[in-house]
């Protein structure tokens, strides 16, 4: 459920609800603000006391009620399936994709503000979106772009001890140490060392995940240049949104390029809980890590291979496709290439997801992106072919519950395309992405109040007496 569903709060807060015509019968009614308020901070200190009285609602009333039962195969298999956590801004549907507070990702697109006309959607309406549930706004999106650019200043001893590193160190290694090196200005540690009431702990939070939001940017982009620039470092442009300022840091003044950071922010942002990023920066703020502890833990669990690594692995093996068997490859050359990888006990990088049973939407608006700005490029129309071989091959397989492209399948082509051909470095521009998710939700995770996470663990042994008993 979200927010805006709330007929009170709808009173509450002075707004109209007002039918959309332009997106799909999913999503019927979504509330615009008429208020002229432009402080994010004020707006969620309206929204929780009601959100922690609807929280304490449910546990009375429907504490005791079972959500599923819990099989042995779950236990071994990653707790798949398994319903464990409460995660407010996003939710995941196997058929439809993630729906942010509600709203699909072509929804966003129409509805949350952009740079121009038709444009993509800003990133900063998003993250107002993810953390109150309402649609905000182009002016209270402006109001919280220029937030974010005043909180974007970054210590020198973050860079010095990125320095420390070895210049050749993954660009995760050396953008989760920035994200550590930023923790001693933690508002949270500071206030709970001060003996700060429990009632107040999304405070210092919020501060501290607006202020990492606004600097993860600054610390990837000098992580770019120093590995790839030789450490020739470019100013933030503060009349640039959030996602044009990130592509300028990095070097890039194409709008076209600034659009598409724009996109790729928005729909990496958050996709629900239960992934190791997003349950790794839950895990570790339940013990009241500070945000920068739980951040730094998260893109340390998304720099895995099976997570936000996969997509630098994607252009790499699209690359290597080219190399043997060249640009205009058919698609039955391509099918025996796919098989050849496959027989040789690999994966085919950018297929299936562990929740997701179609085509992944983050896939569909990034590959709408293409068609529109370059629909003659040779990786794209490789992908594009992709598209068609992988997933019957995939299906006689007879192994993968689900054969279609995810996100991973195409954001590399997108960024190779506009000149950001550094593969290993994606997964950065995947981490700052995921600030706004994972921030958003660590400050509902105080506000509600949370308790520490502790699940049950067993042995082998206890599973195989417990299924005798049974």
């Amino acid at each position: 459920m979200v927010f805006y569903r709330s007929v009170s709060l709808l009173s509450k807060l002075r707004s109209r609800a007002v039918q959309q015509s332009n997106v799909s019968n999913s999503v019927r009614w979504l509330q615009v603000q008429t208020s002229s308020g432009l402080d994010l901070r004020s707006e969620l200190q309206e929204l929780i006391p009601e959100q922690q009285d609807r929280l304490k609602k449910i546990k009375s009333e429907y504490g005791k009620v079972q959500l599923g039962n819990i099989t042995v195969d779950m236990v071994l298999g990653g707790m798949r399936g398994m319903t464990g956590l409460l995660w407010e801004t996003s939710l995941l549907d196997p058929d439809e994709g993630i729906r942010f507070r509600g709203l699909s990702i072509p929804e966003c697109q129409k509805v949350l503000p952009a740079a121009k006309p038709g444009g993509e959607p800003l990133p900063e309406g998003l993250l107002w979106l993810l953390l109150t549930g309402k649609v905000p706004s182009k002016e209270q999106v402006n109001s919280l772009s220029q937030e974010l650019q005043s909180r974007a200043t970054i210590p020198d001893h973050v860079y010095k001890t990125i320095d420390a590193l070895p210049v050749t160190a993954h660009p995760m290694t050396q953008f989760a140490t920035g994200v550590m090196a930023l923790q001693v200005q933690s508002e949270f540690q500071k206030a709970y060392e001060k003996g700060i009431h429990k009632s107040k702990y999304w405070e210092p939070t919020y501060e501290d995940s607006m202020n990492l939001i606004a600097q993860v940017p600054l610390v990837a982009a000098y992580v770019y240049r120093r590995m790839y620039k030789n450490g020739d470092t470019i100013p933030k442009d503060e009349s640039l949104d959030y996602g044009a300022n990130f592509a300028h840091m990095l070097g890039f003044s194409s709008s076209e390029m600034h659009e598409l950071m724009r996109l790729y922010v928005t729909i990496h942002s958050d996709h629900e809980g239960g992934n190791v990023s997003a349950h790794t920066g839950h895990l570790v703020a339940s013990a009241l890590s500070d945000p920068y502890l739980s951040f730094a833990a998260a893109l340390n669990g998304l720099a895995g291979p099976l997570h936000g690594l996969a997509n630098q692995e994607v252009l790499l093996w699209i690359k290597s496709v080219v190399e043997e068997c060249g640009e205009n490859i058919s698609k039955e050359q391509l099918k025996d290439y796919v098989w050849k990888t496959l027989n040789s006990g690999k994966v085919v990088p950018g297929f299936g997801h562990g929740v997701l049973r179609k085509t992944d939407p983050r896939y569909t608006c990034q590959r709408e992106f293409a068609m529109k700005h370059l629909p003659e490029d040779p990786l794209f129309q490789l992908v594009s072919k992709l598209y068609e071989v992988v997933p019957p091959v995939l299906t006689e397989l007879g192994k993968v519950k689900n054969p279609w492209p995810n996100v991973d399948a195409h954001s590399g082509v997108l960024l190779n395309y506009y000149g950001l051909t550094e593969a290993r470095y994606y997964t950065v521009l995947f981490g700052v992405s995921r600030a706004l998710g994972i921030c958003s939700q660590l400050i509902w995770d105080r506000a509600l109040g949370l308790p520490l996470e502790r699940p049950k663990s067993v042995t082998m042994e206890w599973l195989e007496n417990q299924c005798k008993k049974a």
